[in-house]
């Protein structure tokens, strides 16, 4: 009688929602980023969920009980433990390193302490977190790569436009 009753509870319901609303961002997420938040003023926090929109991040606060339950249902569960303390989850849907990298280039970093993270299933010690933030996002990889693969095939144009050259200038050279 007890468990029907919890059930039909509205408060109960929509703690039933907000696991399963955690439970699609984890999946549809590239990558997931805990925070300690502690102190932020509302300008800050304001500041930092404009750029979060702008680079296709989800930024939450939830009950850690609730992240803990989602993240259990999807076989996630060396996390219990950390689960601790004020809490809140940014879900980077562009890109691996979009949150990371908003939260440790953000003005009031002091006050936001990285906690732990995931990419996929795979869990991310602080450290790592901290690793990912500092890496380059995909455009700006691509671009690189790009920049090499051009500079290789310049290389190689030169090399093959230098042949002619070369025998053009002996030629005139033999001629004087």
């Amino acid at each position: 009688m007890a468990v029907k009753a919890k059930q039909s509870n509205p408060n109960f319901q929509s703690k039933i929602a907000t696991v399963q609303e955690i439970e699609e961002k984890l999946k549809n997420a590239k990558s997931v980023v805990f925070v300690n938040y502690q102190g932020l003023n509302t300008q800050e926090d304001a500041d930092l969920r404009r750029k979060f929109r702008e680079a296709d991040v989800v930024y939450n606060v939830y009950k850690n009980n609730l992240v803990r339950i989602a993240l259990n249902n999807l076989g996630i569960t060396e996390l219990d433990d950390k689960l601790n303390g004020t809490l809140s989850v940014a879900f980077s849907n562009g890109d691996e390193v979009s949150a990371a990298k908003i939260i440790k280039d953000a003005k009031f970093k002091d006050k936001m302490e990285f906690q732990f993270g995931l990419i996929g299933n795979q869990v991310l010690s602080q450290a790592e977190v901290v690793r990912l933030a500092s890496m380059p996002n995909k455009e700006t990889l691509i671009a690189q790569l790009m920049g090499l693969i051009n500079s290789g095939a310049r290389g190689i144009a030169t090399v093959i436009n230098a042949v002619p050259r070369n025998l053009a200038m002996v030629i005139n050279a033999a001629k004087k």
